[in-house]
C-alpha cells in the first residue's frame, strides 16, 4: 500500500485528535471508572477501528483492509495479556482507584511512542534483510512454547518485578512516599521530588516494551506495511485503558488465554517461516490473510468459551468443598 507523507501526517493528527477527545471527555477529571463508562468507550474505540478498516477497504482494497483487521485483532488479543501485568503494577504501587485511569492513559501513550520506534526499526530491517523473517518466525514459535510452559506452571504467587530502566530512575531521582493527586513532581523542603504517579506511569509504558517484543514480529507476520502495522497497534492500544476497567474482574476467569495466545503466536511464526522459504525460492504454500484472520478469531472464541466453562466448574467445585467443610465442622 503506497502511503504518502501527507496521509501519514493526517493519520497521526487524527489519532492525536481522538486521544485528546478521549482525555477531555472521559479522562480529564480523575474518577473511578464505572462498567458502563468502560463499556461505552471500549465500544467507541472498536467502532473507530472498524470504520478505519472500512476506509482502507474503500480506498485501498480488500488486501489492506484484511491485513488491518487481522493485525488489529491479533494486537488486541495480545494486549489483553498486558492487563494481567497492569493489575500487578497497580497493586504494587497501591494506585488509588480514582487515579488509575490517568495512569493508564499516560502509560499507554508512552507505550505507543515506544512501539512506533520498534515498528520503524522493524520496517527498515525487513526492507533490507529478508532473512529476518526466519528469525521472527523462530522467535514467535519459541515464545509460543514459553507461553505454554508458563500457563502450565503455578503462577498464583506471581509478582511484578521492576525493569532495569525503572530501577535506574528510582535510584537517580528521589521520590515521595505518597500520591499528591495527579501531580508528577512536588517540591518538599526545597527539593524537587517525583511522585509515585510518575513512577507507575513509566512502569506501565516501559513494561509494554517487553510485550512489543513478540507482538510487533507477530503483526509483521500478517503484513509488512508499516502504515497498517502502526495504525493497528494504535487502535489496539488506545482502547486498552477502557478494556482494563471493563474486563479487570474477568481476567482471572480467562484461564486458557495463554494457551490461545500461544497457538496464535505459533501459527503466525509458522506463517513467517513459510513466507521466508517462499521468498528464498522454495516451493511451499503460503497462508493467506483470510485464513489467518479465520484462525485467529476461531482460537479466541474457543479459548474464551473453554476458559469460562473451566472457571464455572472450578467455582462450583470450590462451593461444594466449602459446603462439605461446613457440614463437617457442624
Amino acid at each position: 500500500m503506497d502511503v504518502s507523507l501527507t496521509l501519514w501526517a493526517l493519520t497521526i493528527l487524527g489519532l492525536c485528535a481522538l486521544i485528546a477527545a478521549d482525555f477531555f471527555i472521559g479522562g480529564r477529571k480523575p474518577h473511578e471508572v464505572s462498567l458502563k463508562e468502560a463499556g461505552t468507550w471500549t465500544a467507541v474505540w472498536i467502532a473507530l477501528a472498524a470504520l478505519f478498516g472500512l476506509g482502507l477497504l474503500v480506498f485501498g482494497g480488500t488486501a489492506p483492509a484484511g491485513e488491518f483487521f487481522a493485525g488489529f485483532i491479533t494486537e488486541k488479543s495480545l494486549s489483553v495479556d498486558n492487563l494481567f501485568v497492569f493489575v500487578l503494577i497497580m497493586a504494587k504501587f497501591a494506585v488509588p482507584a480514582v487515579y488509575q485511569q490517568r495512569v493508564l492513559m499516560v502509560g499507554v501513550l508512552i507505550a505507543l511512542v515506544l512501539r512506533a520506534g520498534f515498528i520503524g526499526a522493524g520496517a527498515a530491517i525487513i526492507a533490507n534483510f529478508s532473512w529476518i523473517f526466519y528469525l521472527f518466525g523462530a522467535f514467535l514459535i519459541w515464545t509460543a512454547w514459553k507461553l505454554i510452559q508458563e500457563a502450565r506452571a503455578d503462577q498464583e504467587d506471581e509478582e511484578y518485578e521492576e525493569n532495569r530502566f525503572l530501577k535506574l530512575v528510582e535510584r537517580r531521582f528521589p521520590s515521595t512516599d505518597r500520591y499528591h493527586g495527579t501531580k508528577l513532581f512536588v517540591v518538599e523542603n526545597g527539593k524537587r521530588l517525583m511522585t509515585p504517579m510518575l513512577i507507575v506511569m513509566l512502569a506501565i509504558g516501559t513494561t509494554d516494551v517487553l510485550f512489543a517484543l513478540d507482538s510487533i514480529p507477530a503483526i509483521f507476520g500478517l503484513t509488512q506495511d508499516p502504515y497498517i502495522v502502526f495504525t493497528a497497534n494504535a487502535f489496539a492500544l488506545m482502547g486498552l485503558r477502557q478494556l482494563y476497567f471493563l474486563i479487570g474482574g474477568l481476567l482471572k476467569k480467562l484461564v486458557h488465554l495463554s494457551y490461545g495466545l500461544s497457538v496464535i503466536l505459533g501459527f503466525i511464526g509458522v506463517k513467517l517461516v513459510l513466507h521466508a522459504l517462499h521468498e528464498s525460492g522454495v516451493a511451499v504454500p503460503e497462508i493467506s490473510i483470510p485464513v489467518s484472520l479465520g484462525v485467529i478469531c476461531a482460537v479466541l472464541v474457543v479459548t474464551t468459551l473453554t476458559s469460562l466453562r473451566a472457571s464455572k466448574k472450578q467455582s462450583a467445585a470450590e462451593a461444594a468443598d466449602a459446603d462439605a467443610k461446613e457440614r463437617i465442622e457442624a
